[in-house]
């Protein structure tokens, strides 16, 4: 059976939690203020993988208007008792400086795709919560603990709490059972329980470039725990040149046949500054325990590219085209998502075969923007639309958009100028990272002008994770036009929509590169933006390291 080729689910799904009941496995990976939050992945191989639920996806659950970029949902933990499915999360309202504001929730459901219970909150004390099913019954409830007077960094160790389900509450005594290693920055945690051991697997040096997986164990719940002979069971630390970088955060599972696999987040960087243009992804590594009842991750620390699963993955979807058409009975393909809103009447509807989106503020705004987008996925691609869409001045813009976070995007656009005269514009922020404002769209040659009304065709490509171009084509009249796309602007630096430039440079931002559709109306109008398809084309090159 031929290896299986990481990553397990490409594109932005960091912070994965896995499950397996009976024959099924299940991935929670966290969306941050993607809307509805979590996504649920399930597999009966290990090898392919189907998104089956995103299971907060209603206004009781969450509402992340006003969160920042990379807060929301952080790393869910999704676990089973045997008579239901339990998940626990983070919905995070502030993250940057010394405070941080972190409400942990518990959700539960009798089947994976619900229906999902109304959350009930749990604490704040800190992040990255898991709820562990104890052998006696008993579930208990660990987080990191943050203290916002330390320095150099806050993260003060993973808190231990009892759950009484009865009650909905944390009960008794909380203890801080680990302070983590010298890397520091401890969080991620994870309990397991084998051979009258307990487990905690957690994460340790940030989401950067030292990300590991630490292991520590104790014969109590509540400790001492002590720390696995080689520390880290798994990170790309000191290994520069391997495949998979800034690897850390995982979870543990095992088959019905007794073998176990470690899931962690990774980044594929590419060019000098190392870039991780599709975010953090889900990998996935064959480990096992030694006769000193420790885990060890075969040929680790460092995660392997190639890993033997119990399954072989059908490539032949990862390689095909996408064409997302827009029927009201059928929805929004499940591939898109939008931005912190759990009222998306609000931003758009699906009328007449086309989706129609409603300008509300600004691409980038934290409250309430009209843009709705799939996961970029691999690093060469293509995308287009048709847009049907009447601005009146520069304040009304729409069109198709490559997009990470308010401070980097690529967007071009439809717009008007001050005497409604309709226009084509790329907004950027290449030059002006990590600012977030706009580059210099003054230049009149920079402005190609368009018919008064009538239908355009947008595109993009990247290529290699670096290099974007945009395109279009003004469409007859009669709709008849067969017009081949033609470049219009320079070529764009690609590899801005990516985590290392989301506005920090480490340890803070968290997505991914998106691409998708969006309106804004500045006036407060709400002019409406029709977009009649939308189309993702995948490009085989060298960067996409799958084997065909």
């Amino acid at each position: 059976m031929p290896p299986l080729q990481n990553p397990i689910l490409p594109g932005f799904n960091p912070d994965p939690s896995i499950l397996r009941v009976g024959d099924d496995f299940y991935i929670a990976t966290s969306t941050f203020e993607w809307f509805p939050g979590v996504q649920i992945h399930h597999s009966t191989d290990l090898a392919n993988w189907d998104l089956v639920v995103r299971p907060l996806s209603r206004k009781s659950q969450l509402d992340m208007r006003g969160n920042p970029d990379s807060c929301g949902i952080w790393a869910p933990c999704l676990s089973h008792d045997g008579e239901k499915f339990w998940l626990v999360y983070t919905d995070v309202k502030r993250k940057d400086g010394s405070f941080k504001d972190t409400f942990n929730y518990i959700v539960t459901a009798p089947d994976i795709k619900g229906p999902w219970s109304d959350p009930i909150f749990i604490n704040a004390s800190g992040f990255d919560p898991s709820l562990f099913h104890d052998s006696d019954g008993r579930k208990w409830f660990v987080n990191m603990m943050w203290d916002h007077r330390k320095r150099p960094h806050a993260f003060t160790g993973i808190a231990l709490q009892e759950f009484s389900p009865s009650e909905g509450k944390l009960i008794g005594l909380r203890e801080n059972i680990y302070r983590g290693t010298d890397l520091a920055l401890v969080e991620g945690p994870h309990l397991y329980k084998r051979n009258g051991w307990y487990y905690l697997l957690t994460a340790e040096g940030g989401t950067a470039y030292d990300h590991a997986c630490t292991l520590a164990r104790s014969r109590s719940i509540w400790g001492p725990y002590e720390t696995h002979p080689q520390k880290h069971v798994l990170t790309s630390k000191d290994a520069p040149f391997a495949a998979l970088q800034r690897s850390g955060h995982g979870d543990v599972v095992e088959t019905r046949d007794g073998k176990t696999f470690l899931v962690h987040l990774a980044g594929r960087p590419v060019g000098q500054e190392r870039r991780c243009v599709l975010g953090r992804e889900t990998a996935i590594q064959e480990a096992f325990w030694g006769d000193d009842d420790w885990l060890y991750v075969k040929n680790g620390p460092v995660p392997s590219l190639n890993v033997q699963v119990p399954g072989v993955r059908d490539e032949s979807t990862y390689w095909a085209e996408k064409t997302y058409e827009f029927r009201q009975q059928d929805g929004l393909h499940p591939d898109f998502q939008w931005l912190r809103t759990p009222e998306p009447e609000r931003i758009f509807t699906i009328q007449d075969g086309q989706l129609v989106l409603t300008g509300r503020e600004s691409i980038g705004s934290w409250f309430e923007q009209a843009l709705v987008a799939r996961r970029q996925t691999h690093f060469s691609y293509d995308a287009e639309t048709v847009l049907d869409f009447s601005p009146t001045d520069e304040r009304q813009f729409a069109g198709l958009t490559a997009y990470y976070s308010r401070y980097n995007f690529f967007y071009l656009v439809v717009t008007a100028d001050a005497n409604g005269d309709r226009e084509l514009l790329i907004m950027s922020s290449q030059e002006s990272w990590p600012d977030g404002n706009l580059d210099d769209l003054s230049d009149a040659s920079k402005v190609i002008r368009l018919p008064k009304q009538g239908k355009v065709r947008l595109g993009l490509s990247i290529r290699g994770g670096r290099h974007l171009q945009f395109y279009y084509a003004v469409v007859d009249a009669d709709e008849t036009n067969k017009t081949p796309l033609q470049a219009v602007g320079p070529a764009l630096d690609a590899s801005i929509v990516s985590d290392e430039c989301g506005g920090h440079q480490a340890h803070g931002s968290f997505t991914g590169a998106f691409v998708g559709l969006a309106c804004s109306d500045l006036n407060g109008l709400r002019a409406q933006a029709r977009f009649g398809y939308f189309v993702y084309r995948p490009v085989r090159d060298e960067m996409d390291r799958y084997e065909i």
